[in-house]
């Protein structure tokens, strides 16, 4: 469904914002006789973006969703490099990358958190909004659950992490890496929020993951896999 979604919303940007207001603006509020209606679209909107969320949603979730995807994957904050790079240099590697591992497993038990919300802004999709959806930017579905639940997923996410820090052991790792790097000669020491930066990474993630899904949609004319891929896209061609 996110494919029908993603597929409306490129046959939008590809043509002049002037004829696609139009275009809107004159579809039938039901749909029917092969054109797609105002109301169609919305639902269809919600239903994608349903579909889309869980998929990607799922995939961070999972063990290591975090900490083998390159495109996600949460790193030291700067503060904290220097740490990383005295720790290895005085044979620590180990203890180092345990503490990326926790930060990333910490992000992935928070992601779990966020279907509900996303949920609840999907079911307040309006016309309206899908409109606006359909003639934004390339990334204009990703952009719309941004405003809609940036708020809520930091708050949801930020009690989860700091519990997952401890539930991962995340507390008492960082505590002796913190502690060993200050106690090296010639450093400064270092005490980060960690669970702000996580929750902050973790967010970049979530959307991230969306955005890309988006792009591929956009972009891939293998997608066009249904009828109504099809449909709307024989529209640009």
């Amino acid at each position: 469904m996110i494919r029908k979604f993603l597929a409306v919303v490129l046959i939008f940007n590809l043509t002049a914002c002037a004829e696609l207001q139009q275009v809107v603006n004159q579809l039938p509020q039901g749909g029917g006789g092969g054109i797609i209606g105002n109301t169609e679209i919305a639902s269809g909107l919600r239903q994608a973006l349903d579909f889309g969320i869980d998929k990607q949603v799922t995939k961070l979730t999972q063990t290591d969703g975090f900490f083998k995807n390159e495109l996600v994957k949460i790193v030291l904050p700067q503060e904290l490099h220097k740490v990383d790079k005295a720790l290895r240099d005085v044979g620590l590697s180990k203890l180092a990358d345990e503490g990326l591992k926790v930060l990333n497993r910490a992000a992935e038990d928070a992601v779990k958190e966020a279907t509900p919300i996303f949920v609840d802004a999907v079911k307040g999709i309006t016309f309206a909004d899908a409109k606006n959806i359909l003639l934004g930017k390339n990334d204009a579905a990703t952009r719309y659950l941004n405003s809609k639940t940036q708020t809520a997923l930091y708050n949801k996410f930020s009690p989860v992490i700091n519990n997952s820090f401890s539930k991962v052991g995340a507390d008492k790792i960082w505590s002796n890496l913190i502690n060993k790097y200050n106690n090296l000669p010639f450093t400064n020491n270092v005490n980060p929020d960690l669970t702000d930066y996580v929750t902050g990474e973790a967010l970049k993630g979530v959307f991230t993951m969306i955005a890309i899904e988006e792009t591929e949609i956009r972009t891939k004319l293998s997608s066009r896999t249904t009828d109504l891929l099809k449909k709307v896209f024989a529209l640009q061609d």
